[in-house]
């Protein structure tokens, strides 16, 4: 094997970046899995290793670090290391970054610039406006009705900045809080009121090398805190995947008429796009349009894509290949079954919520793996909740029913103050089993 005695550094801390290490540790080609700064979870896998020395952040020393360690692999986990341009940092050292270039990733870093981008290449997506000022936002909210819109904030916002307002009052709330009592900070400098679109929403992910591109299953989240898609949005409170509802020729559409255009389009703009992208899509009665951009692996889609990946797969190659435009050279072995992850969250997310509850956990079923969030660990090795979504409970079955039952098992193993979750994951899918 080519790369065989791989050391890779993984960027992050959530389940994600848990779930990343975990699969990454497992292939063939890889050695050791540096994390920083990871979590209470990563801290126990075998082979991998948490780094809290250095700030996720601080890039160039991040690059000095990876020289040091013989890194041969870097991963980026979050958005704002992405958003920031974390890749050019290591272009610039020789060291492959699994990352596209900060100029590609400002498809996820500006909803107006991939609103613009969308609509220069006839992708589809919702009709939309673009406002930097207040007044000119109010006046044009007043024009349409407060309850068929959507309200997002153009740049980063931890998957918190997207509004679904209920009445005309809500909507002027939503964009006075944003744009006057700067509530997202810089992030909400430019607001984006888009039309409210229905049907299914889905996730894509996408490996890209710049020329080619291979997707993996489709999936969908759950983005409202309440069941019943009920109340504010968060960063996501559980994912399945594959999609019943969602047929081949469906997703053969998808790929033809909104993933390959984006590609193509990014390389017309000369930002050509190495590394995951992701996909939000709603399936409507006119046809899939976009709702969003990540340019990175989705969470909680990432920890659900992971349970799916055969046990063989060499998830480190495939990312290499990816870096080195060589996807057309590598397979992607998924299994034929179901994933599905659960969230468990801290009592008060997504808006504030307490931290440094004791966490208790017993054995969990087989086929279930635990992935750590908004964990760590005091000096004493007690595990504590340390953010809003404290872990995704990831299940693999042959079946739907069989997987999703046994991701809230593994929910049944855990304790902690406050504790919350969703009831209602994959409720969508198994309607129509």
């Amino acid at each position: 094997m080519e790369h065989v005695g791989l050391k890779v550094l993984l960027v992050g801390k959530g389940a994600r970046e848990h779930s990343l290490a975990w699969k990454l540790a497992q292939s063939p080609s890889v050695n050791h899995v540096y994390v920083i700064p990871g979590n209470g979870g990563t801290s126990a896998l075998d082979n991998v290793s948490n780094i809290c020395s250095v700030e996720p952040n601080d890039y160039t020393a991040l690059v000095a670090l990876a020289k040091a360690l013989g890194v041969g692999l870097v991963v980026a986990g979050p958005d704002d290391a992405v958003v920031d341009g974390i890749e050019a940092y290591f272009r610039g050292s020789g060291i492959p970054c699994f990352a596209p270039s900060k100029e590609a990733a400002e498809i996820e870093g500006s909803k107006a610039y991939a609103k613009g981008f969308m609509q220069k290449y006839n992708i589809p997506t919702a009709n939309y406006q673009a406002f930097t000022n207040y007044n000119d936002a109010k006046r044009y909210l007043e024009t349409v009705d407060g309850a068929r819109v959507v309200i997002k904030v153009d740049g980063l916002a931890a998957g918190k900045g997207v509004i679904l307002p209920t009445s005309q009052a809500e909507a002027q709330q939503a964009i006075r809080e944003i744009m006057v009592d700067k509530k997202f900070g810089l992030a909400g400098q430019t607001v984006v009121i888009e039309e409210y679109l229905e049907g299914d929403e889905i996730s894509l992910l996408t490996f890209s090398d710049g020329k080619t591109f291979k997707s993996l299953p489709p999936a969908q989240d759950h983005k409202r805190i309440l069941d019943g898609n009920k109340g504010p949005n968060t960063g996501g409170m559980g994912v399945y995947s594959p999609l019943p509802f969602v047929t081949p020729e469906q997703i053969q559409e998808i790929e033809s008429i909104i993933i390959q255009p984006t590609f193509n389009g990014l390389r017309a703009e000369g930002r050509p796009f190495t590394g995951m992208l992701f996909t939000g899509i709603m399936i409507t009665a006119r046809g899939p349009k976009v709702l969003e951009y990540n340019a990175r692996f989705g969470d909680p889609e990432t920890q659900t894509m992971m349970m799916l990946l055969e046990p063989e797969c060499d998830l480190a190659g495939i990312l290499l290949a990816c870096c080195k435009g060589k996807l057309d050279t590598v397979s992607i072995p998924v299994l034929p079954g179901f994933g599905c992850n659960v969230v468990v969250a801290a009592s008060g997310y997504p808006e504030s919520y307490s931290k440094g509850d004791i966490i208790t956990m017993t054995v969990r079923p087989y086929g279930v793996q635990v992935f750590h969030a908004g964990t760590e660990r005091d000096n004493n090795g007690q595990l504590k909740t340390a953010g809003g979504r404290v872990f995704a409970v990831a299940a693999y079955a042959s079946s739907l029913v069989e997987a999703v039952s046994l991701a809230y098992k593994g929910v049944d193993s855990i304790q902690f103050k406050g504790m919350f979750y969703r009831k209602d994951i994959a409720s969508r899918a198994l309607d129509v089993c």
